[in-house]
């Protein structure tokens, strides 16, 4: 896809779902980005959507919704850790989106960091730090536990299990902002017991339609209104293996 008929189509999908007018560096900086991606991904598995439009929709626009719902300032001074960032969604299009938020990107594959280390070099991206690691082990080093305004994840894992990975990073006070399928209730009440006792409270799904005869979409917002015992999160592997 050329450039010209990419600004043209992500600048009329951003407009449409998104309420944000993209300014002519963002749109360069998505398009280097995609075709890093698709480049990339020739050799080595960052993502199954691999066609420029499926791309712009599912990946950037999925991603940039929290800016339709929340506003275009929500994290304008924030700190955000997305967690399982994988090709770095839904952090690196949101950093891209909003240069006034600090975002700290995690992945547990070496290959994926090499490979977001590339675009925002690349790309010049001067607002997004880079961390290897499991989450569990992530969650308490003390640069980091309970430090963040906001954190994010799109695919990672259920409630229970995600709760016990975010929640740790998160200072009383911030938001946990998970993506799903909108027919998430009976994973959400599942979740509650992890949830609470990690010191969540949950707080609204933000539904949202993303693709003309799909499944709705929604934003699970879960408040941080405690302190984190520090036994979370359990040893590596246990969330998943053991919910709480």
């Amino acid at each position: 896809m050329e450039l010209n008929t990419f600004k043209n189509l992500i600048i009329s999908e951003f407009s449409e779902k998104v309420n944000f007018d993209l300014s002519e560096h963002q749109c360069e900086c998505l398009f280097d980005y995609m075709n890093l991606l698709i480049e990339k991904n020739k050799v080595m598995n960052l993502t199954a959507i691999t066609d420029p439009k499926e791309i712009i929709l599912r990946h950037f626009v999925d991603s940039s919704i929290l800016l339709k719902i929340y506003g275009k300032v929500f994290f304008n001074g924030k700190k955000i850790v997305d967690v399982g960032t994988g090709a770095g969604f839904p952090g690196l299009p949101l950093a891209i989106l909003c240069s006034k938020g600090n975002f700290v990107l995690t992945d547990t594959l070496g290959k994926r960091i090499n490979f977001l280390q590339e675009v925002i070099g690349q790309l010049k991206i001067s607002n997004v730090k880079l961390v290897k690691a499991r989450t569990e082990d992530f969650a308490h080093d003390n640069d980091f536990r309970e430090s963040f305004d906001y954190c994010l994840s799109r695919g990672v894992a259920k409630i229970s299990v995600l709760s016990e990975y975010s929640l740790p990073l998160l200072k009383i006070g911030g938001k946990m902002l998970a993506y799903k399928l909108n027919d998430c209730d009976e994973e959400l009440n599942e979740g509650m017991v992890a949830i609470n006792t990690l010191g969540g409270k949950f707080h609204v799904k933000h539904s949202y339609d993303l693709i003309l005869d799909e499944p709705k979409r929604c934003i699970l917002e879960i408040d941080k209104t405690l302190a984190t015992s520090k036994r979370y999160p359990r040893k590596a592997g246990t969330p998943s293996k053991e919910p709480l």
